[in-house]
């Protein structure tokens, strides 16, 4: 039977931010008329599926790995650190996958002439077998900013670049985390979610780094899709009825669970601010999206009726990419996770950072500081302590009706602009994305 040439088969890490940008980048992988499997456990890639954005994977192929059981607890909203500790059953499951991954890969290897194996830089560990077939290649996604890689794991940079003493990690990801080095140097090459028109001197450190050798480096972002103008959604239609720039979105992503005076403090602050909003409240993921019991947030009493017709509440999910991309959004609200900081930029929205655990302080680094498109609603030294409403209103007042804060407005819109064109053809970042195809599609070496 004749071979095909090549086939790309991406593995994603099991957390929401994780599986979204693999599945972007399948997308845009099968857009080039490759053929792209995606290949997670049932339960995940039920849930990348139930949360597209928009996205079409008409052209994916999407394949179920078996999975052993695991718990999934709720979320603690009062707990002393914000980390996702409810996650990490599913995220232990994932190093199960390593037996079922190598049977899947060999099965296809065996059809084509080459597959190429994307995969979550977490998912080192369970895909280490690859290096064990003749015809494969494996490229390691990097889902958080080059800024905060350097600044963890560059050795001479990590105290120039940060001053965070601590980042709140539970001792069981970091040992999941370690677990990813030794199978790491297996890896062919790197893909990163920036570009180097925001990250260029951090990438420049990584590509620097000593255990980097002949590996070949490429910066994709961005890997959002084209706003699809035919969607509808019912936050999408609150906002067609408001001004341009005159809406902050709020939302802090798939891990963070506020607790309940976290939550009244940041709506009395919003309703202080005099500036209309659309907050998108949930709670943060389990590790099976779709097990039943979620925890309804409250707000205080009488706030919605108040605040009718200036602010919008949603409670469940909303298409993020469309909302920031619509033209009444002036500002966001943000835990500064890397998603949700490119999401930002690229669409030219300034920040309100809010960070909450992990790379988010550093993301916030680069965002207030480095590129100047953003302020921070609070010190990192400070994260144990509720945010008071007046100190929220303040800081959405800034943003959203300052000097200050219309000229970061206005670097972020020129900053944005260019993030977009460097995607279209003869753009930087779409010439890194072409480049990476022609190099997995070369005629053997």
């Amino acid at each position: 039977m004749e071979k095909h040439e090549v086939a790309i088969i991406t593995i994603p890490f099991p957390g929401q931010g994780h599986l979204n940008q693999l599945l972007q980048i399948s997308a845009l992988l099968s857009s080039h008329g490759l053929p792209v499997y995606y290949a997670a456990a049932a339960i995940h890639n039920r849930q990348a599926r139930a949360r597209l954005n928009g996205l079409n994977v008409a052209q994916i192929h999407f394949h179920d790995l078996p999975t052993p059981p695991f718990a999934s607890p709720l979320p603690d909203p009062n707990s002393s650190i914000k980390f996702p500790t409810q996650l990490q059953p599913a995220w232990t499951a994932s190093l199960a996958l390593r037996q079922p991954l190598a049977a899947f890969l060999k099965g296809v290897a065996a059809k084509f002439k080459r597959i190429v194996v994307v995969h979550d830089s977490m998912m080192a560990a369970a895909v280490q077998d690859v290096a064990s077939i003749p015809n494969a290649e494996s490229y390691a996604l990097w889902c958080i900013s080059a800024y905060s890689l350097a600044s963890y794991f560059v050795k001479d940079e990590s105290k120039t670049l940060s001053s965070f003493e601590e980042d709140d990690l539970p001792e069981e990801i970091r040992h999941l985390t370690m677990l990813q080095q030794e199978p790491l140097k297996l890896r062919s090459g790197d893909l990163y979610n920036t570009c180097r028109l925001i990250e260029a001197p951090y990438l420049e450190v990584l590509e620097r780094a000593e255990d980097v050798g002949n590996r070949r480096s490429w910066a994709i972002a961005p890997i959002l899709p084209p706003p699809n103008k035919n969607q509808s959604h019912k936050t999408l239609e609150w906002l067609d009825k408001h001004e341009a720039d005159s809406v902050i979105y709020v939302a802090f992503g798939t891990t963070i669970s506020m607790s309940d005076d976290e939550i009244s403090e940041l709506a009395l602050g919003l309703e202080q601010s005099g500036v209309k909003f659309l907050w998108v409240l949930r709670d943060a993921d389990r590790g099976d999206v779709f097990d039943g019991q979620v925890r309804r947030a409250r707000v205080p009493e009488g706030f919605e009726e108040r605040v009718e017709g200036v602010g919008m509440v949603e409670r469940d999910w909303a298409p993020q990419p469309q909302i920031l991309a619509h033209p009444a959004i002036g500002g966001f609200m943000s835990h500064c996770g890397w998603n949700s900081c490119i999401e930002s930029v690229t669409t030219g929205v300034a920040m309100a950072a809010w960070p909450m655990h992990s790379d988010q302080p550093r993301n916030t680094v680069l965002i207030t500081q480095v590129l100047r498109v953003g302020v921070a609603v609070r010190k990192w030294r400070e994260r144990k302590e509720v945010v008071k409403a007046g100190n929220i209103a303040e800081v959405v007042r800034k943003l959203m009706t300052s000097e200050e804060g219309s000229e970061m407005r206005r670097r972020a819109k020129e900053l944005g602009g260019a993030v977009r064109r460097g995607a279209q053809p003869g753009g930087a970042a779409r010439g890194e994305l072409d480049s990476f195809v022609a190099h997995v599609t070369r005629h053997k070496d």
